[in-house]
C-alpha cells in the first residue's frame, strides 16, 4: 500500500467520523424545534443514513474497520436496530478476493502446487472475513478441511487502520471527555497484530480445545464442565491454516436452527459457560465472540462450535483472581471485595464511591436482554449515567462543565479491556439471538471454582498458613499446633488469636485467609467485624465519660438527651441501658422489614430510638439489647460529651492505647484491604439452640441470619452501629481488656518483632461532622476546660522510644482498679444499679465459671468472635473469626488456653459442642 492510499484511507474515515458527528449533533438541535410525535421518526432515518455511511465505507476499506463493524453489529442491546441489520452482513458475507490471489497465497505457504495438495478445492468460500477468507477442501485421504487464507497485503492495512483508529479515539477524549476510550484501543493495538500470524492461531486453538474438552475423564461430573466442539488443526504457517471440516449452521441462520429443533437458549448459554470457563479457569480466552465464529453443529445434541482464536488474551493468576473476585463481589453485593478486586486488578478510581463502583459493576455484569428492549436498555442506562454523574458532581463539588470533562477512572488495567470486550460481544450475540442470559447465575460455578481451586485454605498445603509472628510463650507455640489441627480439619477459615498474661503478651497469633473468595493472609492487623464484641468497648466509652464526671450511672436519660423522655421513658436511667433492663431490647428491630439500610443513617436511628415507647418497667426485666443498645449508649456518650461517638472512641481509647489502625466502630475510607469477608459454618450454625430467657422475641435466628450478609457490604461496615459493628483486630481488642482488667493501666507495647507494628497505621477516621443540638452547644461551654476537638489529648501519650516504656505508667482510667472493676461488674457500691442474679453487669457480660462464680467481665459476638478478661489471674484475651459459628470452635481454642494456663475456664466454653461435619 503505497502513502498515497494511506492518506486516502485515513481522510475517508476522519471525513466521516467527522460528518456522523455533525448529522447528530445538529439533530440534537432541530429536535428541540420538533413535535414529540415525529421526534422518534427523525431519529430513525438519522441511524439509517449513517448506518448506510458506517456499512459503506467498511466495505469499501475492508481491514480493521471490518472488526469494528462485526463488533458493532452484534449489540443489539444498545444499538439501533438500523445498524445491526446493515451492520450484519459483515459477519461473514464481505466480497471474495480473487481466486488466483488465494491459490497463490497457498502454494507459496504450504510449498507445493493445489493439485498436490488437495483432492478437491472449492473455489466459492464459505465465509469472507476482514482478514482472511475460508475454503472447503479435502485431502488427497478423503479427510474434509476447510483452509483459512489470509487476505494478500492486510498486514499493512490492519496496523495503518490502528493509527487511524487511535487518532480518532483520542480526538473523541479531546472533544468528549467522559468517553476516553484510550486504554481500550491502547490494548487492541497490542493484540490485534496476533492475528495475524495463523501459526500463531493454531497454538491457541489446541490450547483451548485441550482446555474445554469435555470428554476428558472426570471432567463432565464437575458443574464447570462445558459441551462445546472445536476443529481440529490439520497444519498452519504465517497466512494458511488448515482445520477439520465441521458440518455446523451459522447463529443468524434462524429458519435452519427452527427446522432442527435447536434450543437457541441452551446453545447461548453454554457458549456463555465456555466462556466464563476460559476466563476463570484458564485465564485464556478467545477474544472475538461475534455471530460468525459459532456454529450449531447439525448432529444431536446440537452442540456449539467455537471457531476463529487469532485474538486471544492470557490473564496473569493474579488478575484471574481479581476479576473472579470482582464478579463474585457483584453477585453477592460486597463492596469491600469488589474494591479489593479492583486494586489487584490495577483499576484505579479518582474518588470514593463505592455504591456507585458495585452500580457499574453491576450493570457490567447484567442480564441479557432481546433486542426488542434495546431501546429501554440504552435509556435506562443512559439515565443511570446521569444519575452518577450528578453525585460525582455535587461529591467533587464540580461545575457543569467540570463534570462534563471528568473521568472517573484513574488507571483502566490492558488485562480487562479485551474482558469487557468478550462480556459486551456475548451481550450483543445473547440480544440478537433474543434469548436471555442471566450471567451471574451461569458464570458464578466457573468463578467460584478458580478461587476454591487455587486458594490454600488448609495448613497442609501452605506452609505459612500460619504467620510468621515472633513466639511469644510456650503456650503460644503449642497453640500455633493446635490450630494447625484445626485448620486442617476445614473447621478454621481465617482467625487471630490474642492473650495478656500479668500485663504482658503471651500470644498474638493470625492464621488463615481473609475470606472464602479471598486467599490473601491474616496478618495481625487484618479487621475483623465482631459484633457485639463491639459492645464492651461502647460500654468502657460510657464509664470513661463517667470518670471523668461527664455522666452519672444514676442520672435519667432525658437529663442528658433531650427528648428522649418521650413515651413513658423518662424513669429510664443509664445504668438501666448498660443492664440491658430499659425495656427497649425490641427497639427498631422492625427497621430489617423497613430498610435494612436504615441501620447505616445514624442521625435517623438516634431520632427513632428516642421516639420508641418500653416495654417493660425499667429495672424490672433483663432482656437482651441486642441491637437497640448500641444507639442508646451512642446517644448517651454524644450528648453526654458534647462530641461525635467517633470522636470519644479516638479519644478515650484508640491513641492511649496505641491501636490506631486496628479499632474502629464503623471503618473510615482506606482501610478495605485489610478486612475479612465473613461466610458462614452452616454445619454449627443448623443446629438447634436452646434460646436463652434474656434473649427478646425480636432476636431470632432466621431474622439475624438474614442480615449477615449485609454485614460484608461496605455502606453497613462504613456505619456507626455500636452494638453490633466493631471492626478490631484481636491484638488491639485484647489490649484493651488488658488495661480493663489492671484497673486501666496501659500494658507495655508488642514486640518491636511484631509486624506490622501495633499503632503504626497512620490513618485518622473522618467522618462527616454532625448538627450539634442546643444542649450539646450548651454542654460544650459547660465542659470548655477540656478539648473539643479529635487531635486534643486528654492522657499521656505513650513515649515513643521503647528504651523508656516501662518508665510511665499510662491510665486511662482516673478511678481505683476496684472500684472500676465493681462498676463494671454492677456489685459493691454499684449492686443496686443491676438486675439480681442477672447475666450482665454494667455494660459488661459477667464471666462466670460452671459453678456460678463470677472471675470477670467482656462480650462475645454473633459467630463466635470474643474478648473478656478474668480478673483474679489478670489475663485478657480476644479471638477473632471470619467463619461464622454458635462459637463451637472458639471455646475448643478458650479451653485449651485455659487449660495450658492452668485457668478457670468461662461457663459458656466450658461444655464442648458437637459440631456437624
Amino acid at each position: 500500500m503505497g502513502w498515497g492510499n494511506i492518506y486516502k484511507r485515513r481522510l475517508k474515515v476522519f471525513t466521516l467520523a467527522f460528518l456522523i458527528y455533525l448529522d447528530y449533533k445538529a439533530l440534537q438541535h432541530r429536535e428541540k424545534l420538533t413535535k414529540k410525535s415525529k421526534r422518534d421518526g427523525l431519529w430513525e432515518k438519522a441511524h439509517e443514513r449513517n448506518a448506510r455511511r458506517v456499512l459503506k465505507l467498511i466495505v469499501e476499506l475492508e481491514g480493521l474497520w471490518v472488526k469494528l463493524g462485526q463488533y458493532l453489529s452484534t449489540r443489539a442491546d444498545v444499538l439501533p436496530e438500523s445498524y445491526i441489520r446493515l451492520l450484519k452482513q459483515l459477519q461473514d458475507s464481505l466480497p471474495p478476493r480473487d481466486l488466483k490471489e488465494v491459490c497463490s497465497t497457498i502454494e507459496k505457504q504450504l510449498g507445493q502446487s493445489m493439485n498436490d495438495l488437495f483432492k478437491n478445492f472449492v473455489s466459492v468460500p464459505l465465509a469472507t472475513a476482514s482478514i482472511a477468507q475460508v475454503h472447503r477442501a479435502t485431502l488427497h485421504d478423503g479427510q474434509e478441511v476447510v483452509v483459512k487464507v489470509q487476505h494478500e497485503g492486510i498486514k499493512t492495512i490492519i496496523l495503518e487502520d490502528l493509527k487511524n483508529a487511535k487518532s480518532i479515539v483520542d480526538w473523541i477524549a479531546w472533544a468528549e471527555p467522559q468517553y476516553d476510550f484510550n486504554p481500550m484501543i491502547d490494548e487492541w493495538i497490542r493484540e490485534a497484530p496476533k492475528e495475524l500470524d495463523f501459526d500463531h492461531e493454531a497454538e491457541n486453538t489446541r490450547k483451548v480445545s485441550t482446555n474445554l474438552d469435555y470428554r476428558r475423564e472426570g471432567l463432565d461430573k464437575k458443574p464447570e464442565h462445558v459441551e462445546v466442539l472445536i476443529p481440529k488443526v490439520i497444519q498452519s504457517t504465517e497466512k494458511v491454516l488448515v482445520l477439520e471440516y465441521m458440518d455446523g449452521i451459522r447463529l443468524n441462520d434462524s429458519r435452519a436452527l427452527e427446522e432442527l429443533g435447536v434450543d437457541k437458549q441452551k446453545i447461548v448459554e453454554e457458549i456463555t459457560r465456555a466462556y466464563a470457563h476460559q476466563i476463570y479457569v484458564d485465564g485464556f480466552f478467545n477474544g472475538d465472540p461475534h455471530p460468525g465464529n459459532f456454529l450449531v453443529s447439525r448432529e444431536p445434541p446440537h452442540r456449539p462450535i467455537l471457531l476463529d482464536f487469532g485474538l486471544t488474551k492470557l490473564l496473569s493468576s493474579s488478575v484471574k483472581h481479581a476479576l473472579a473476585k470482582m464478579f463474585l463481589a457483584a453477585a453477592e453485593g460486597d463492596h469491600v471485595a469488589l474494591l479489593s478486586a479492583f486494586a489487584e486488578m490495577g483499576l484505579k478510581l479518582r474518588l470514593d464511591m463505592p455504591e456507585q463502583a458495585m452500580e457499574i459493576t453491576n450493570v457490567f455484569f447484567r442480564a441479557t436482554t432481546p433486542a426488542s428492549e434495546a431501546l429501554e436498555t440504552v435509556k435506562s442506562l443512559s439515565e443511570q449515567r446521569e444519575k452518577n454523574m450528578k453525585i460525582i458532581q455535587e461529591k467533587m463539588k464540580l461545575n457543569k462543565k467540570e463534570v462534563k470533562r471528568f473521568n472517573p477512572i484513574d488507571a483502566f488495567p490492558g488485562d480487562v479491556v479485551i474482558f469487557s470486550r468478550v462480556l459486551n460481544l456475548l451481550r450483543g450475540l445473547s440480544s440478537s439471538m433474543n434469548v436471555r442470559i442471566n450471567y451471574l447465575s451461569v458464570m458464578r460455578p466457573f468463578a467460584e471454582s478458580v478461587l476454591k481451586s487455587d486458594m490454600n485454605h488448609g495448613p497442609s498445603s501452605n506452609p505459612k498458613w500460619v504467620y510468621d509472628g515472633p513466639v511469644h510463650s510456650d503456650v503460644e507455640a503449642k497453640l500455633r499446633r493446635f490450630l494447625v489441627e484445626l485448620g486442617n480439619a476445614n473447621r478454621i477459615l481465617g482467625i487471630q488469636v490474642c492473650a495478656y498474661k500479668d500485663g504482658q503478651v503471651i500470644i498474638d497469633t493470625a492464621a488463615g485467609v481473609l475470606g472464602k473468595y479471598d486467599p490473601r493472609p491474616v496478618q495481625p492487623d487484618s479487621l475483623f467485624p465482631v459484633f457485639s464484641v463491639s459492645k464492651g468497648v461502647t460500654a468502657g466509652m460510657t464509664h470513661w465519660l463517667v470518670d471523668k464526671g461527664k455522666l452519672k450511672l444514676d442520672e435519667a436519660v432525658a437529663n442528658i438527651w433531650p427528648g428522649f423522655g418521650a413515651n413513658g421513658k423518662d424513669q429510664i436511667k443509664v445504668n438501666h441501658i448498660l443492664n440491658h433492663t430499659a425495656g427497649l431490647h425490641n427497639a427498631l428491630a422492625g427497621i430489617a422489614e423497613e430498610d435494612p439500610m436504615l441501620f447505616c443513617d445514624w442521625d435517623e436511628c438516634l431520632k427513632r430510638i428516642a421516639l420508641v415507647a418500653p416495654e417493660t418497667e425499667p429495672g424490672r426485666e433483663q432482656l437482651y439489647h441486642y441491637l437497640s443498645y448500641g444507639w442508646l449508649c451512642g446517644g448517651i456518650i454524644e450528648h453526654a460529651s458534647g462530641k461525635s461517638f467517633q470522636d470519644i472512641l479516638e479519644e478515650a481509647f484508640v491513641r492511649p492505647l496505641n491501636v490506631e489502625g486496628e479499632l474502629y466502630i464503623g471503618i473510615p475510607p482506606g482501610v478495605e484491604s485489610r478486612l475479612a469477608t465473613l461466610t458462614l459454618d452452616l454445619s454449627d450454625l443448623n443446629m438447634s439452640i436452646p434460646k436463652p430467657s434474656i434473649i427478646p422475641s425480636s432476636f431470632t435466628f432466621d431474622k439475624i441470619s438474614a442480615l449477615i450478609p449485609l454485614s460484608n457490604t461496605l455502606n453497613v461496615r462504613r456505619a456507626i452501629l455500636p452494638a453490633a459493628n466493631g471492626h478490631f483486630s484481636a491484638r488491639a481488642v485484647a489490649r484493651y481488656y488488658a488495661a480493663l482488667v489492671d484497673g486501666g493501666v496501659v500494658p507495655p507495647r508488642h514486640s518491636s518483632s511484631s509486624l506490622p507494628p501495633l499503632g503504626s497505621h497512620p490513618h485518622r477516621p473522618t467522618f462527616p461532622s454532625k448538627k450539634t443540638s442546643t444542649s450539646r452547644k450548651d454542654r460544650r461551654k459547660k465542659d470548655s476546660s477540656g478539648p473539643t476537638t479529635p487531635n486534643s489529648d486528654l492522657y499521656i501519650r505513650i513515649p515513643e522510644s521503647e528504651d523508656t516504656i516501662d518508665e510511665v505508667e499510662t491510665k486511662i482510667f482516673d478511678a481505683p482498679k476496684e472500684k472500676l472493676h465493681d462498676a463494671f461488674l454492677g456489685i459493691g457500691d454499684y449492686k443496686d444499679l443491676t438486675f439480681t442474679n442477672g447475666r450482665f453487669g454494667l455494660g459488661f457480660k459477667l464471666v462466670r465459671t460452671v459453678d456460678g462464680s463470677v472471675i470477670g467481665f467482656g462480650g462475645s459476638g454473633l459467630g463466635g468472635s470474643t474478648a473478656y478478661c478474668d480478673i483474679n489471674n489478670r489475663f485478657a484475651i480476644g479471638v477473632t473469626l471470619n467463619k461464622l459459628s454458635f462459637g463451637a470452635l472458639t471455646g475448643e481454642i478458650i479451653r485449651f488456653i485455659c487449660s495450658e494456663l492452668d485457668l478457670p475456664v468461662p461457663e459458656d466454653y466450658a461444655v464442648s459442642r458437637i459440631v456437624i461435619n
